[in-house]
Protein backbone atom coordinates (compact mmCIF):
# COMPACT_ATOMS: atom_id res chain seq x y z
CA UNK A 1 0.00 0.00 0.00
CA UNK A 2 1.57 3.48 -0.95
CA UNK A 3 1.11 6.60 1.47
CA UNK A 4 1.46 10.08 -0.14
CA UNK A 5 1.89 12.88 2.66
CA UNK A 6 2.14 16.67 1.33
CA UNK A 7 3.69 19.22 3.02
CA UNK A 8 4.33 23.31 1.41
CA UNK A 9 1.27 25.56 0.60
CA UNK A 10 0.39 28.11 1.72
CA UNK A 11 -0.80 31.83 1.92
CA UNK A 12 1.17 34.19 -1.00
CA UNK A 13 0.70 37.53 -2.75
CA UNK A 14 0.05 37.34 -6.43
CA UNK A 15 3.23 36.98 -8.67
CA UNK A 16 4.59 35.29 -5.90
CA UNK A 17 6.17 31.57 -5.81
CA UNK A 18 5.26 28.47 -3.75
CA UNK A 19 6.89 24.67 -3.65
CA UNK A 20 4.93 21.83 -2.66
CA UNK A 21 6.17 18.14 -1.70
CA UNK A 22 4.49 14.72 -2.00
CA UNK A 23 6.51 11.78 -0.52
CA UNK A 24 5.92 8.15 -1.48
CA UNK A 25 6.42 5.53 0.74
CA UNK A 26 5.04 2.15 0.21
CA UNK A 27 5.30 -0.36 -3.02
CA UNK A 28 6.01 2.74 -5.24
CA UNK A 29 7.93 0.32 -8.08
CA UNK A 30 4.24 -0.08 -9.03
CA UNK A 31 3.81 3.71 -9.91
CA UNK A 32 3.07 4.35 -13.69
CA UNK A 33 2.37 8.10 -13.11
CA UNK A 34 2.39 10.91 -10.91
CA UNK A 35 0.42 14.22 -10.53
CA UNK A 36 -1.33 16.92 -8.80
CA UNK A 37 -5.10 18.02 -9.08
CA UNK A 38 -6.57 20.97 -7.85
CA UNK A 39 -9.91 21.78 -6.59
CA UNK A 40 -11.28 25.65 -6.15
CA UNK A 41 -14.78 26.44 -4.15
CA UNK A 42 -17.45 25.23 -6.22
CA UNK A 43 -15.63 23.69 -8.82
CA UNK A 44 -14.01 19.94 -10.14
CA UNK A 45 -10.62 18.65 -9.16
CA UNK A 46 -8.41 19.00 -12.65
CA UNK A 47 -5.05 17.86 -13.34
CA UNK A 48 -2.73 20.47 -12.71
CA UNK A 49 0.36 18.69 -13.89
CA UNK A 50 1.60 14.69 -14.38
CA UNK A 51 4.42 13.12 -15.09
CA UNK A 52 4.95 9.63 -16.49
CA UNK A 53 7.49 7.16 -15.12
CA UNK A 54 9.55 7.47 -17.48
CA UNK A 55 9.62 11.20 -17.06
CA UNK A 56 7.34 13.09 -19.75
CA UNK A 57 5.39 15.98 -18.31
CA UNK A 58 1.87 17.32 -18.92
CA UNK A 59 0.48 20.70 -17.89
CA UNK A 60 -2.73 22.25 -17.95
CA UNK A 61 -2.76 25.47 -20.51
CA UNK A 62 -3.77 27.81 -17.01
CA UNK A 63 -0.15 26.92 -15.72
CA UNK A 64 2.30 26.13 -18.59
CA UNK A 65 5.29 28.31 -18.25
CA UNK A 66 4.49 29.54 -14.47
CA UNK A 67 4.51 25.70 -12.88
CA UNK A 68 7.02 22.84 -13.02
CA UNK A 69 6.64 19.10 -11.43
CA UNK A 70 9.62 17.48 -10.97
CA UNK A 71 10.73 14.68 -8.81
CA UNK A 72 13.54 13.47 -6.64
CA UNK A 73 13.67 9.28 -6.57
CA UNK A 74 16.39 9.17 -4.32
CA UNK A 75 13.92 10.62 -1.35
CA UNK A 76 10.45 9.14 -3.46
CA UNK A 77 9.42 12.98 -3.69
CA UNK A 78 7.62 14.52 -6.25
CA UNK A 79 7.83 18.41 -6.36
CA UNK A 80 4.89 21.20 -7.91
CA UNK A 81 7.22 24.50 -8.31
CA UNK A 82 4.62 27.80 -8.79
CA UNK A 83 5.52 30.17 -9.78
CA UNK A 84 3.83 33.70 -11.02
CA UNK A 85 0.60 33.07 -8.55
CA UNK A 86 -2.16 34.46 -9.69
CA UNK A 87 -5.18 34.69 -7.26
CA UNK A 88 -7.04 32.22 -9.82
CA UNK A 89 -4.83 29.70 -8.92
CA UNK A 90 -6.33 29.68 -5.57
CA UNK A 91 -7.60 26.09 -4.45
CA UNK A 92 -6.77 22.91 -1.99
CA UNK A 93 -3.74 20.95 -3.92
CA UNK A 94 -3.87 17.32 -4.24
CA UNK A 95 -0.80 15.31 -5.41
CA UNK A 96 -1.68 11.35 -6.53
CA UNK A 97 -0.05 8.21 -7.56
CA UNK A 98 -1.34 6.39 -10.37
CA UNK A 99 -1.02 2.56 -10.48
CA UNK A 100 -2.64 -0.02 -13.17
CA UNK A 101 -6.08 -0.08 -11.77
CA UNK A 102 -6.04 2.43 -8.92
CA UNK A 103 -4.61 5.74 -7.22
CA UNK A 104 -3.61 6.56 -4.20
CA UNK A 105 -4.15 10.49 -3.15
CA UNK A 106 -2.24 13.19 -0.48
CA UNK A 107 -4.00 14.88 1.85
CA UNK A 108 -4.41 17.79 0.30
CA UNK A 109 -3.02 21.21 0.73
CA UNK A 110 -4.20 24.84 1.04
CA UNK A 111 -2.84 27.17 -1.70
CA UNK A 112 -3.77 30.90 -1.34
CA UNK A 113 -3.06 33.71 -3.63
CA UNK A 114 -3.84 37.56 -2.59
CA UNK A 115 -4.33 39.86 -4.87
Amino acid sequence: QVQLVQSGGGLVQAGGSLRLSCAVSGSIFSIRARGWYRQAPGKQRELVAGMTSGGRTNYTDSVKGRFTISRDNSKNTVYLQMNSLKPEDTAVYYCTAAFLRSSSWGQGTQVTVSS
